[in-house]
């Protein structure tokens, strides 16, 4: 059946360790996964081995769901089977948030005037516009990415390189959409839930996105020029600041209020995702506000 994958994308799938029994579709799943973040960057990425992620990926969905819409969220919330990896991944996340990221949120969501952050939420925002259109337009929601395509050429010029958003005052709102939701608008469940390094919850449909994003992104090294990988580098580390701080509230919260912290944020970042489908899928039924912060302690950085 899995001839006409590339050899290389079998090799990394199959990779050093046995099997793992139990974990199914799960160990497909963290191995796509392992192999999509390792070839994202990857010079040798064909259209061959990027249809033959999707295919794979199609694969690791193929466990039954139940077709109750209750019993299907609970279900995609809890959709877990590797979670003792997960769950040393996420304390491993936490020591770095504790240790690294969350004091330097804070202090810069302390110290740094109101309208310094707004103008770096800004700038990054904008700068992730381009992708947005993109994946407006592969929903097939052209409405919104005709949106989106003014809000970045307004807010470029008359907003000082995004630093403004000037958009806004001309009903230009703004919204999200990504790989990953664009899979789940094209009918991808979202697959087993995976705790990324550095980057937090996510599922294997995601990750996937994620990986993909990285190739799409015009400000990736990916594309060899030099002064957009610089732009979109300098993208990250504001976006993962900025990101960060805005969910400072929010994270604090929520562990506060939790028994389990790690369940507490998984449930909550699934729903998040599985609204954001249904946005895209339904563009018409979103509010003209912005998403809000993601209630991921590690927000990510990627686009």
């Amino acid at each position: 059946m899995l001839d006409h994958f590339p050899r290389e994308l079998l090799v990394g799938l199959s990779g050093p360790l046995g099997p793992m029994p139990g974990l199914g579709n799960a160990f497909i799943s963290l191995r796509l996964l392992q192999t999509c973040l390792a070839w994202a960057q990857s010079s040798q990425l064909t259209p061959r081995v990027a249809a033959a992620f999707l295919s794979l990926l199609r694969m690791s969905g193929c466990a039954d769901v139940p077709s109750d819409p209750q019993e299907r969220a609970a279900f995609d919330r809890a959709n877990d089977p590797a979670e003792p990896t997960n769950r040393a991944i996420f304390e491993a996340n936490q020591f770095a948030d504790r240790n690294l990221v969350r004091p330097v949120a804070t202090a810069y969501k302390d110290y740094v005037p109101d309208r310094v952050q707004r103008g770096i939420h800004n700038f990054v925002g904008n700068l992730r516009e381009p992708q947005v259109a993109l994946n407006d337009a592969l929903q097939g929601n052209l409405g919104r990415a005709g949106n989106t395509t003014l809000r970045f050429g307004v807010n470029t010029t008359a907003g000082v390189g995004g630093v403004f958003d000037v958009a806004a005052g001309w009903e230009l709102s703004q919204h999200q959409a990504d790989f990953g939701q664009t899979l789940g608008v094209w009918g991808v469940g979202p697959g087993p839930f995976v705790e990324l390094p550095l980057l937090g919850p996510s599922n294997v449909r995601d990750a996937v996105g994620s990986a993909v994003g990285v190739v799409a992104d015009p400000f990736s090294s990916v594309l060899g020029v030099a002064s957009l990988a610089t732009i979109g580098q300098v993208r990250s580390g504001l976006g993962l600041l900025d990101g960060r701080a805005s969910a400072l509230d929010v994270t604090d919260q929520l562990e506060a209020q939790s028994l389990d912290y790690y369940a507490t944020l998984r449930s909550v970042s699934s729903q998040r995702r599985a609204n954001l489908v249904a946005e895209g899928n339904n563009p018409a039924s979103r509010t003209t506000s912005p998403p809000g912060p993601d209630p991921n302690p590690l927000a990510p950085a990627l686009p």
